[in-house]
């Protein structure tokens, strides 16, 4: 009994249900219709820390900004001209819808992922030996392991005699993006489609996304309003599946695109960066640096990322969507750290912050405090009454357990939302709280 009510009330805290896929709301297809919202107080999150999130978001040249919850849109924020109809680039996250377009592409049988890539792109695309060129395939160019020399002058160039040999291909990560922008051509002569057609009908008709790709020198990008981009997101976050529709049938290539998909770069899947990783590399490194790219994070957290800051992030543990377009002109490619800070700033605001939260736990009032809190976690509760503590992540697992402790070190915990779960007898609650 103790346990099916601690798992109920997990289950409520983070909004997860059974029937997890019978509440998830999906606006309409016409962009010109209302959009479902929840509001802040409703879900008990901090009202006063909203404008704490914007200010930040602001100095940092943000142009849009949103957040869903279970699809409904709990933050909406638009900075000096832009609104929510404002078109604006996607950088590195379009590449995002790359990753599904190849995997529809591969489910309607026009290529495969082990096809090696002069399949399409014909021989000689490279400024490799035959050989060497015959080790790069599609999954290559998806996972950033062609091996090709990503320290060109121009890296963006996708002329053959900027593509050199430097490893064989699936022997070493690096972030380039040429071998990832030829990934257009093998989809277009794949499905004889130009990849704006192609989009528009696997992607655009069913979920009612707007935008086009563009060619900017080299790079094909993707444009697009704010809200276009979080409906990608929720559709993500539903495992490809907009409302009743599926749109990629293929579960096996969704699982492998949202998680690791090679051992070089654990928090890289198909063009998708991965959270909670015990390890990361970055663009123009072949440095592997120890822990998640965004420990504010959500550890089940996957985004497209892009440059000047260009997210579209979402955990489905928090059943949460979260998207910002704007200008970060020093962030570089790929800026883990914005998303990071970001997702600081939101944690503030899910967390009901307070100086002291009380409980009524069998009409008995059981004080948990501070919250936020750094070091230690205060539990007021009453004497001579045994209970049961439990402090579980944001992914659901168990990080501490301890019996009739008024006092709980967290100091050793990453900065992030946990949860908090008191049990006395038959009775429990499961409450937010933040270590900062």
């Amino acid at each position: 009994m103790k346990k099916k009510l601690l798992i109920a009330c997990i289950a409520l805290t983070l909004g997860l249900t059974s029937s997890n896929a019978q509440i998830l709301y999906f606006p309409p297809l016409s962009s010109t219709a209302p959009w479902d919202s929840v509001s802040p107080a409703s879900l008990g999150w901090c009202l006063n820390q909203i404008d704490t999130l914007y200010d930040y978001l602001q100095l940092q040249d943000t142009k849009g900004f949103i957040v869903l919850k279970n699809g409904k849109i709990v933050l909406e924020k638009y900075f000096g001209t832009f609104t929510k109809d404002s078109l604006w680039y996607w950088a590195s996250a379009g590449k995002t819808i790359t990753s599904f377009l190849i995997g529809k592409a591969q489910e309607e049988n026009y290529l495969s992922i082990t096809d090696t890539s002069s399949t399409y792109l014909g021989m000689g695309w490279t400024n490799c030996t035959s050989t060497q060129e015959n080790k790069i395939k599609i999954r290559n160019q998806l996972t950033m392991t062609s091996g090709l020399d990503d320290a060109v002058p121009d890296n963006h160039c996708t002329i053959d005699t900027c593509l050199n040999y430097l490893a064989d291909a699936g022997t070493r990560w690096a972030y380039h993006n040429a071998p990832y922008t030829l990934l257009e051509s093998v989809l277009t002569n794949a499905t004889g489609a130009p990849i704006n057609t192609y989009t528009l009908t696997k992607l655009k008709i069913k979920t009612g996304m707007t935008g086009a790709w563009a060619f900017v020198d080299y790079d094909n990008i993707f444009y697009s309003k704010v809200r276009s981009m979080a409906r990608f997101g929720l559709l993500m976050q539903n495992n490809c599946i907009w409302n009743s529709d599926t749109l990629l049938y293929d579960t096996a290539y969704i699982n492998q695109m949202t998680n690791t998909s090679q051992g070089l770069n654990l928090s890289y899947g198909y063009l998708w960066w991965l959270n909670g990783k015990s390890s990361y590399m970055a663009p123009a490194s072949q440095i592997v640096f120890p822990g998640s790219f965004a420990p504010a994070a959500p550890s089940d957290m996957f985004a497209g990322i892009g440059k000047n800051g260009q997210i579209v992030s979402v955990s489905k543990s928090l059943d949460l969507v979260v998207v910002r377009m704007g200008n970060q002109t020093t962030s570089g490619e790929v800026p883990t750290q914005l998303c990071n800070s970001i997702w600081e700033k939101l944690n503030a605001v899910m967390c009901s912050v307070t100086s002291t939260d009380e409980i009524n736990l069998n009409k008995k009032t059981i004080s948990i405090f501070p919250n936020p809190a750094s070091t230690d976690i205060n539990i007021n509760a009453p004497s001579g009454e045994s209970f049961q503590i439990e402090i579980r992540n944001s992914f659901g697992q168990t990080i501490l357990k301890d019996q009739n402790k008024n006092r709980i070190d967290i100091s050793n915990l990453k900065n992030g939302l946990y949860l908090i779960s008191v049990i006395q007898g038959q009775h429990g609650y499961t409450h937010k709280i933040m270590k900062q």
